[in-house]
């Protein structure tokens, strides 16, 4: 589903103890990775990870000895986990936060529109009943894909005026070109989803929650609690979005044992998110106080005209390290670049 993202696989995995970027793609399939064992030779080395659940990641080591995360799962819309490590040592692998085992890498955490308690899901729950997850589930135990059409489809009906009847009548009716529109386009790009992965998402978070229970999800054999994911954390939602509703994203912050810094913007899933602030857009809603009540908190907030962005910005600014010059050139030792971006892997059909 677009709600399964990198950030909330991301948390899971590294309070659980998957030590390796390839543990996680194992724990996620139940099957071997796609991607290799990374070493770090070194501290200028950029070496690709990449599972078959999650995407591509990258893992930059930069000159200061912090490690930067970024996994983005492509098509999962609007979602990023940005994880700051400290160095894994010069010929160790890579290292996810262990919070379970008194290990803390991190230095904060970004979640945009992200459930990770799943009580309110929003107008998405009408198709997830226990039946239709049970029959997945044997449909899928051999594995397989789940198109990402399939997916697309679901939560386009669910907005079906303005995604759905619109190119009816204005495409097939009126005989129309559709206007161009880049968060549209990029939109289209739904991601198959491996078949287990996607089971087992829907049956322990959608369906039981579990994420949102301490010790009641194991990820790699160990139980996962979100509350001992204490490391600072910027949370986003939006106030229009059908996909993660905002009040299920704000009960999501409040799983964390951290502490939190949560923003309410304007607008839906995508376009509330990708707002630059050089377009000085919309607005957004701010208040210190994260407390048990979603709608006391929207009461009591401050609305800022304007892109939320520099605000996350400044939140950031004191988490990071220090200013390194731009890298001039890709690779490094024996990473070489295979081929102009994107690559086969956004440009091949499944």
């Amino acid at each position: 589903m677009r709600t399964m993202n990198a950030a909330i696989l991301v948390a899971a995995l590294a309070l659980a103890g998957c030590t390796t970027m390839q543990s996680m793609g194992d724990a996620l399939t139940g099957k071997s990775s796609t991607g290799e064992h990374v070493a770090l030779k070194g501290a200028n080395e950029v070496p690709p990870v990449q599972t078959s659940a999650t995407g591509l990641g990258t893992v930059t080591v930069r000159d200061d000895k912090t490690v930067v995360v970024d996994v983005k799962a492509t098509g999962m819309n609007a979602t990023a986990a940005h994880i700051h490590m400290g160095a894994a040592g010069a010929n160790g692998p890579v290292i996810v936060p262990l919070e379970k085992k008194g290990e803390n890498h991190a230095a904060s955490l970004t979640l945009l529109t992200t459930l990770l308690d799943f009580t309110d899901v929003g107008e998405i729950r009408v198709y997830i009943d226990r039946n239709f997850v049970a029959k997945r589930e044997k449909q899928l135990e051999r594995g397989g894909l789940v198109p990402g059409g399939e997916l697309a489809s679901a939560f386009s009906s669910l907005r079906a005026n303005d995604l759905v009847w619109s190119y009816v009548v204005n495409n097939y009716l009126k005989g129309k070109q559709p206007p161009a529109f880049d968060l549209l386009y990029w939109n289209s790009d739904a991601t198959n989803l491996p078949g287990p992965m996607y089971a087992y998402y829907l049956r322990n978070t959608y369906q039981d929650n579990k994420l949102a229970k301490p010790d009641a999800l194991k990820m790699c054999g160990v139980p996962v609690s979100l509350k001992r994911v204490k490391l600072p954390t910027f949370v986003f939602a939006a106030r229009e979005d059908h996909i993660v509703p905002w009040k299920g994203g704000y009960e999501s912050a409040r799983t964390l044992g951290g502490k939190v810094r949560f923003v309410l913007g304007a607008s839906g899933h995508i376009a509330g998110t990708i707002n630059p602030a050089s377009k000085n857009k919309r607005s957004y809603w701010v208040n210190d106080e994260v407390g048990a009540d979603a709608d006391k908190w929207f009461a009591q907030a401050k609305e800022i005209p304007g892109s939320w962005w520099p605000e996350w910005m400044k939140w950031l600014k004191p988490h990071a390290g220090k200013m390194v010059p731009a890298r001039k050139k890709l690779g490094g030792g024996l990473r070489k670049p295979i081929e102009p971006a994107p690559g086969r892997y956004a440009r091949e059909r499944a």
